[in-house]
């Protein structure tokens, strides 16, 4: 038969989602995703491929994503000319968050090109544009949760609802077996799996008795307290109340889809039974708009015991599209709620308000999501004392505050009982979409419990393993890794810089006097000259 799986993304790490499988000749794609986090990772956003996208078949989407749907406009310009497959939540959310990825590619690379234009430097193409963007929603193809579709000959797919976001799914996947009897190879993709009392999403569905599971493990190290939708909005109140007593602005980083609607709908609650102050909940980002307006369409797909039109249409609630109403904020002064995106502090808007708010002891950023190792909002919420945003030094005096109950993915717990609940797995589970501590506490919770610890595997990026073999046979590619193992897993020179330059400024700030300063800074020197 031959079944091959390449990690092509999300392997000891959470982005980049992208799983290449091989059979008779023909290739199939499970996610296009973008890759997140340190400079060292990002760049792989700018190579080539570890394929040809003109080789791949088709496309099998497990949600909408970014780090599981964003290179899909390159995949498309480079070649690819097969569909893509989606539900129709996912595609609707596509629909304006590819366009999104492809309009912040541009304004980013034209900012950094003026940069490089001052520093005598090449200028960087974007990796894809929004025109490019708009291109690729022609490949989508809708599928429903729950009936099989055949994207190639001999492969048949099914989607199971995940709990994670509108429109996200697990995908069952069946190679065809060879001869009259020749069984098929079924394969499970969890894609990512939402957690118990998800506000929206109903609880995760998948089947039983597959080959082989591959598993996110995005928290397999961490135990959440058990939460209900009432003790999350509890605390939820206790930080609003908090941030509205110090008299300053409330900045919520969150991912525009999903998290951001989450927390309008409890937010608004809280404000209309008088549970917190009621004050303006700026919505300033343009694609946590339009994504509103994606689940106002699809409302009757979700909880029905939330009056979701109602409380969008909330007076407190101010939509800031254009760039000239978002900077009107910053004329604002006492308390008031800024939601925008992105949930890791990497790009968007959020970086404008955090410069202006971050330094100021009134102020309060509460993080509501994982902050992937190398973002900004994973150095806030280590604690940081200073960070650099746009190449600007920032003092942080504002209170860091961090809410997990608003996880979209599973717990430790969680997913070692979704993974349990799929036996008999009869070959294998992968964990993947993953640091080193959640692969390896996920792999404890399930090893001799769930499945033998010899039949859990951990694949590094760009890992090719043979499904058909009794057990999964990993195939040499040494040659033709992208990155060494230890570049994937550690934080890389550029985050090792910016936390010298940091440390440098505050050191020679910190010092008695000129004279002081004058021996940090020739000690400095004389190293430099002896390297």
């Amino acid at each position: 038969m031959g079944v091959s799986l390449q990690f092509c993304g999300a392997a000891h790490t959470v982005t980049g989602s992208c799983y290449l499988f091989k059979f008779r000749e023909r290739q199939l794609l499970v996610d296009c995703g973008l890759f997140q986090g340190p400079k060292t990772l990002k760049a792989l956003n700018y190579g080539a491929f570890p394929f040809r996208p003109s080789d791949i078949d088709a496309v099998l989407l497990t949600h909408a994503h970014i780090d599981h749907s964003g290179l899909l406009p390159k995949l498309v310009r480079e070649g690819f000319r097969g569909p893509v497959f989606a539900t129709r939540g996912t595609i609707d959310l596509c629909s304006y968050m590819l366009p999104d990825s492809g309009s912040i590619q541009e304004a980013e690379v034209m900012s950094l090109n003026r940069r490089n234009a001052a520093r005598g430097r090449a200028e960087v193409i974007p990796i894809y544009t929004q025109a490019d963007a708009v291109a690729a929603l022609d490949a989508f193809r809708p599928v429903e949760y729950q009936t099989w579709v055949e994207p190639i000959p001999g492969i048949r797919a099914r989607y199971w609802n995940a709990g994670h976001l509108l429109g996200s799914a697990s995908i069952e996947i069946e190679f065809a077996g060879e001869g009259k009897s020749g069984q098929p190879l079924r394969v499970l993709m969890s894609g990512d799996i939402g957690p118990d009392a998800k506000l929206l999403q109903p609880d995760p569905e998948a089947p039983v008795g597959v080959d082989y599971v591959i598993s996110e493990s995005t928290y397999g190290d961490s135990d959440r307290p058990a939460t209900t939708p009432a003790t999350r909005r509890a605390h939820l109140a206790a930080e609003v109340r908090d941030a509205a007593a110090a008299r300053g602005a409330l900045l919520i980083p969150a991912f525009a889809v999903e998290r951001t609607q989450e927390l309008i709908v409890d937010l608004v609650q809280l404000m209309q039974r008088g549970e917190i102050p009621s004050a303006p909940i700026f919505l300033d980002s343009p694609l946590a708009i339009r994504a509103t307006e994606v689940f106002r369409q699809h409302a009757e797909a979700l909880d029905p015991e939330i009056d979701l039109q109602r409380l969008l249409d909330s007076p407190q609630l101010r939509f800031t599209e254009t760039v000239d109403e978002s900077k009107s904020i910053a004329r604002l002064s006492g308390f008031h709620i800024i939601i925008a995106a992105s949930g890791m502090c990497d790009a968007g808007r959020i970086r404008h308000h955090l410069k202006r708010w971050l330094w100021r002891t009134e102020a309060t950023v509460l993080l509501v999501g994982f902050q992937a190792q190398g973002t900004l909002g994973r150095f806030l919420h280590e604690g940081a004392k200073a960070v650099r945003i746009q190449g600007e030094e920032i003092k942080v005096a504002a209170r860091i505050r961090y809410l997990d109950e608003y996880s979209g993915h599973a717990d430790g717990p969680e997913l070692a009982r979704w993974i349990g609940a799929r036996r008999p797995i009869l070959r294998g589970v992968f964990l993947s979409h993953g640091e080193e501590p959640a692969l390896k506490g996920l792999a404890d919770r399930i090893a001799g419990r769930i499945v033998p610890a010899s039949q859990i595997f951990n694949p590094l990026l760009d890992d090719v393993y043979e499904l058909s073999t009794t057990a999964p046979t990993p195939v040499d590619v040494t040659r033709r890794r992208r990155l060494a193992p230890e570049a994937v897993v550690n934080l890389d020179w550029h985050n090792d810089m910016s936390k010298l330059i940091l440390d440098i400024n505050a050191r020679v700030e910190a010092a008695a006097d000129d004279r002081a300063r004058g021996v940090i800074i020739r000690k400095l020197r004389r190293a430099l000259e002896q390297d």
